[in-house]
């Protein structure tokens, strides 16, 4: 008896390794890239005269992102700190002023605890949470001198929304501070009080499948405990402290432009364990400058009944008004909030001004959904922007609003994918006192488009006539590299800020003056891979059977012989489109510089393949029923890429990697089902199974029950026994993305062994949809270079040909 426990110890053990593994590492070339510190990211300052350079860890370990976290209400929250769970480590801050050319280090804490800095509006400070062990405190940096201190005392929350934001005096900020008789967390039960029940009875809940929610009355407790926050103004000079009302559980809170209201919205009990907090119980409020409510605007209780595509029912996008002292807008549902009603207009705007004692008034009705608004320089002069969901159309009218009905003229109208028509977005400038509205002269703005066109993209920056509709370009990226508009010089609209990247040269930013076209460089980052400057990349144009023009971004090893014939990687994400010439649009640009980040498939360059990228697999056709056909569709997009790259001679189609992430992923296991193109695949963060997002994907309209034969048919786990290339799935063991349960791929995996297929699991401890530990990203690329290796690159009875 005792020989065969200690076998059966044995046998255990045995199994208990092969189950978890040690990280692997991938080879040095792809380590060392990845290990590349990456380039600061730039955050022009408002006055535009100064940019901070904020120094990071794109990868922190393993021991970081294994660090406890609270699934509560959609957020996930560090209950030692109090905080949502960090993921990315800042490291340095530092202040480039334009003019000068001067760099002023902030004299921030060295420990790679900080939070993103906001500038106040007049651009002289900066302001950023700080992670202590076990709280959160808030510094302020002096933007010319980088003198910095923490403000003592000072708690914040950040739980729900950014903690603190600049009061238009730049001396004072609205902070949501942890309240001071806030204790311990509540203890879990070491005992269950009971069941958790849920019930329904003629409620019709069509919710997408949210991660991540409320399970348990201990869960809706911990959410309050967490949630609740103080609001308070704090003197950044003096630290002084002045409460606002009382502690509630507070999403959001802007003070009027006047800063005599604030604009709160308060969610309260009950909660719900079906949809994320934003949907909870909620009251949006206007309280005067001490926290006395003043009217309250909604009441609104739990939203877990919107219609598929729809919204919720009453008030939404409830805002202050620019260039008003107080004056409040918002837009309520005339339609029920379902797009399937047939009614003449969707929304009604409305209007609500200080001392909010009168009833609201309808400013305007709204054909299609709103969607947003856009503030000019003049007063009550706005850009309207709504969607027509049938078409998939977005149009944008210009309208003064008071006189709506008489000045309205539209300004663009396209669908929402044409990248060719996009107009771009308008330039904004944040003036001293906080006003946030366009750069404007006279009714010219500017607009600044990635200038999408048939040979790439050119970015450009135009300026537009708002009543004439004239438009003319002022600048636009050189053709052999992509050069785009960051920002105004101050005010000198004759100097503008841009970002410069080529081919060969990383991307970098500089003064250019419009009139002599004259170049002042003001950052030199360094090349973080100079082993890879050399790799060959073009874009690559070919169509698909139906005549849909297709492309994709063609990359080839720095060492590559012309003539040779090498092993590909196929990457792509399919996309949906109501017309064959917006799906055929180009996008992106050969001309920008090559970044290799994360988990990126280009690492693959570095062990002699080819990499296709972003190789475009449109799903075209009616918005109700496009995906009758999204396998027919991907499959023949697959096999057009292939006979492109055969044709070039530069690939081996006997030896095609396909590979995707999330709904590329989805992609991947559809086109190893159903066509034999492919040698491998390698699926990451996937969604196999439909019938586990029963009431619609993606941009799938019909829920299950409406069509079950397609939900059969696109689902690859319906179609496992088909999958007779071997297929990698990789998962993070706690993806938190709506769908993409981390059991669609252990189901998958289950379903393929039950039928005698080649595939292998991989689950990365603590990672959610994107990975982002070191340790996690080094081993997601080691396992899929081996298994290209294996089954691709030396695909048994195949060898490569030149």
């Amino acid at each position: 008896m005792k020989k065969l426990v200690t076998l059966l110890g044995i046998t255990l053990l045995v199994l208990q390794v092969s189950a978890q593994t040690p990280y692997k590492l991938p080879p040095k070339a792809v380590v060392d890239i990845l290990d590349a510190p990456p380039t600061p990211f730039v955050l022009v300052s408002p006055a535009n005269d100064a940019m901070l350079l904020v120094d990071y860890r794109p990868h922190p370990s393993i021991e970081l992102v294994a660090q406890p976290f609270l699934k509560l209400g959609g957020l996930r929250v560090n209950p030692e700190l109090g905080s949502r769970q960090r993921l990315t480590q800042y490291t340095r801050l530092s202040v480039k002023w334009l003019q000068t050319g001067k760099t002023v280090a902030i004299e921030a804490p060295a420990d790679a605890k900080l939070g993103i800095p906001r500038w106040s509006y007049d651009g002289t400070k900066l302001a950023f949470t700080h992670d202590l062990a076990d709280d959160v405190e808030l510094w302020i940096a002096d933007a010319a001198t980088g003198k910095a201190k923490a403000l003592p005392g000072v708690r914040v929350n950040d739980v729900l929304t950014s903690p603190f934001e600049w009061m238009r005096d730049n001396v004072h900020l609205r902070v949501k501070l942890v309240p001071s008789e806030r204790g311990k967390a509540p203890e879990t039960p070491k005992v269950p009080l009971g069941p958790n029940i849920e019930e329904t009875a003629g409620k019709i809940s069509k919710m997408a499948t949210f991660q991540d929610l409320l399970r348990t009355p201990h869960d809706e407790n911990l959410f309050e405990h967490f949630a609740t926050s103080q609001l308070a103004l704090v003197n950044s000079a003096t630290s002084e402290v002045k409460t606002i009302g009382a502690p509630a559980i507070i999403s959001s809170a802007e003070f009027s432009p006047d800063e005599k209201y604030v604009l709160v919205t308060k969610l309260k009990r009950p909660f719900s364990y079906r949809v994320p907090y934003f949907y909870f119980t909620r009251s949006t409020e206007v309280w005067d400058a001490t926290g006395k409510l003043v009217t309250t605007i909604a009441d609104l209780p739990i939203s877990d009944e919107i219609p598929t595509q729809g919204v919720p029912t009453g008030p939404r996008s409830v805002q202050w008004q620019e260039l008003h002292p107080a004056k409040l807008l918002w837009v309520e549902a005339l339609d029920g909030g379902d797009p399937l009603k047939k009614v003449p207009h969707r929304d009604g705007l409305m209007a609500l001004a200080a001392p909010f004692s009168k009833s609201p008034n309808e400013v305007t009705k709204i054909q299609h959904r709103f969607s947003g608004f856009d503030w000019t320089a003049r007063r009550d002069e706005v850009l309207l922007a709504e969607y027509d969901r049938d078409r998939r159309w977005r149009t944008t009218a210009f309208l003064n609003l008071t006189n709506p009905a008489k000045t309205r003229k539209v300004v663009f109208d396209l669908s929402i994918r044409d990248a060719y028509k996009d107009p771009g977005r308008p330039v904004y400038e944040t003036r001293p006192n906080g006003e946030s509205v366009f750069v404007q002269e006279g009714d010219w703005i500017y607009l600044s488009a990635r200038g999408a066109s048939e040979t790439g993209e050119r970015p450009r920056l135009d300026r537009f006539n708002l009543k004439t509709l004239a438009k003319q370009t002022v600048f636009r990226s050189p053709e052999k590299a992509y050069e785009q508009f960051a920002s105004f010089l101050g005010n000198d609209r004759n100097t503008i800020v841009t970002r410069y990247e080529s081919l060969t040269e990383p991307p970098n930013y500089f003064l250019t003056d419009l009139k002599n076209n004259k170049r002042t460089t003001l950052t030199d980052f360094k090349d973080p891979t100079p082993q890879l400057t050399g790799l060959k990349k073009e874009l690559v144009k070919y169509k698909r059977p139906d005549g849909v023009d297709l492309s994709g971004t063609l990359y080839l090893p720095p060492d590559y012989q012309a003539g040779t014939k090498l092993p590909v990687l196929i990457w792509a994400y399919p996309l949906e489109y109501s017309d064959p010439g917006t799906a055929g649009q180009v996008r992106g640009s050969p001309h920008q510089f090559t970044s290799f980040r994360g988990s990126s498939p280009l690492f693959f360059l570095t062990q002699g393949y080819a990499v296709l990228m972003d190789a475009t697999m449109p799903v075209v056709g009616d918005a109700e029923t496009m995906n009758n056909t999204y396998v027919e569709q991907i499959v023949a997009a697959g096999k057009a890429a292939i006979d492109k790259l055969d044709s070039m001679g530069v690939i081996d189609r006997n030896r095609v990697g396909v590979s995707g992430h999330s709904y590329g992923a989805f992609m991947t296991a559809n086109l190893l089902a159903h066509s034999d193109l492919f040698a491998a695949g390698m699926a990451r963060s996937g969604a196999y199974n439909r019938t586990l997002t029963p009431f619609g994907f993606q941009s799938e309209r019909r829920s299950f029950w409406e069509a079950p034969e397609l939900y059969f048919k696109v689902s690859p786990f319906m179609h496992a026994n088909k999958i007779n290339e071997p297929i990698l799935l990789i998962h993070g063991e706690a993806d938190n993305n709506s769908g993409t349960f981390t059991i669609q791929s252990e189901r998958l995996f289950q379903a393929i062994q039950g039928h005698g297929g080649t595939a292998r699991l991989v689950l990365l401890p603590h990672e959610s949809h994107g990975y982002v530990a070191r340790e996690s990203v080094l081993h997601t690329l080691a396992e899929m270079l081996e298994w290209a290796d294996k089954y691709v690159k030396n695909r048994k009875g195949v060898t490569g040909t030149n």
